[in-house]
């Protein structure tokens, strides 16, 4: 079980009894990390405080400088986007900690500043938080999938498909529609619109409704109006607009590659119910993404994913304490930068191989 991604042999014998030894020790290793992880559970407000303010500052500095240069120096302006897409991962994952209750010790204070996060990172508080804990609470199980994750199908379901769905799922795996063109997309337009209606591939039984989330769509889209709007008189629309879209762009393919291999590697965990288990699906189906310190920095220690899945009341500023004193957490399911491109070709869940696998490898 405490391996790094792609060390499994090829094929791995399913544990399917609860008297298994083998299954017996992962029971019992799982509940060791459960137990560790929850010593770190909690909020502390002023360590918060001090991120917000060493995340925010830097960023509307570059955003001033970028807005500054625009007339007579574009090339400042594009040089610097860089910069600011990845402080506003860094503004984002203090959004998904608000959701998670996390950031804060009040519950209050979390949906504020979450919510006042939202007006950076183009992204409703409420609807967000609604879907993506519905991607916890199902995550690596095949019969309760939920909208708010990345759709994955199994080779069997692939394979039922008609012609015509096989098409499109392939379409939307590829790595070029899937984070290049479809992760901007979601950001900038499709969150306008208080719908989550999963794409037809397979099942999907955990969604949300209009009414659970129009006010969160329309309540962020009538603030963008106006806070743009007001920067947009000030400083005219396009300047604003030609700033701020590529920084969202680029914000959304650096957030979208963390998410989809924080869970698209080859060893992901996957299984059917009643096998499934929560806390052995979210160790052993999320990856520890190994970034080197400034882009820990930046993403905001999100790629300690299999911590975070865990135990999602763990805030983001406590994760690395929680691995560094625990030996397994720091090879679980382990992936360098340079390893995780590799995965952008998977696409399928083999259940007989347990693994991801790409188009590739399915049978002529």
């Amino acid at each position: 079980m405490f391996k790094e991604a792609g060390d499994c042999p090829e094929t791995q014998s399913k544990m399917d009894s609860s008297s298994s030894v083998e299954y017996q020790d992962i029971k019992k290793k799982v509940k060791a990390l459960v137990a560790h992880c929850k010593v770190f559970e909690g909020a502390d407000n002023w360590r918060a405080i001090t991120q917000i303010f060493n995340t925010l500052i830097p960023f509307f500095t570059v955003c001033g400088v970028m807005l500054y240069s625009f007339p007579f120096a574009y090339w400042l302006t594009a040089l610097l986007t860089p910069l600011a897409s990845f402080l506003l991962v860094r503004i984002f994952i203090i959004q998904h900690d608000c959701g998670h209750g996390s950031f804060f010790t009040k519950r209050q204070w979390n949906n504020r500043i979450g919510c006042l996060m939202s007006v950076l990172t183009w992204t409703p508080y409420d609807f967000w938080r609604k879907t993506h804990n519905m991607h916890h609470s199902s995550s690596g199980n095949l019969d309760n999938r939920g909208f708010g994750s990345v759709e994955t199908i199994t080779v069997a379901e692939y394979e039922a498909l008609p012609d015509r769905m096989k098409f499109w799922y392939r379409i939307y795996r590829n790595p070029i529609v899937l984070i290049l063109l479809g992760t901007p997309f979601f950001i900038v337009v499709t969150q306008r619109i208080p719908d989550a209606t999963p794409f037809p591939f397979c099942e999907v039984k955990k969604s949300v409704t209009f009414q659970q989330i129009y006010k969160s769509v329309f309540g962020l889209n009538a603030a963008l109006l106006v806070v743009f709007g007001v920067l947009g008189l000030a400083l005219g629309f396009g300047t604003v607009l030609l700033t701020y879209l590529p920084i969202l762009i680029g914000t959304s393919w650096i957030g979208g590659w963390l998410f989809y291999i924080q869970h698209q590697f080859e060893d992901a965990h996957w299984e059917r119910l009643p096998h499934w288990d929560y806390h052995e699906a979210a160790v052993m189906g999320s990856s520890y993404y190994d970034l080197n310190p400034v882009l820990q920095w930046l993403t905001g220690n999100i790629g300690l994913h299999h911590i975070h899945h865990l135990n999602a009341k763990i805030p983001n500023y406590r994760l690395q304490k929680c691995m560094d004193e625990n030996k397994d957490l720091q090879s679980l399911n382990r992936i360098t930068l340079w390893q995780s491109f590799k995965y952008a070709k998977l696409a399928l869940y083999d259940e007989e191989k347990e693994k991801m696998i790409p188009f590739s490898a399915l049978p002529a």
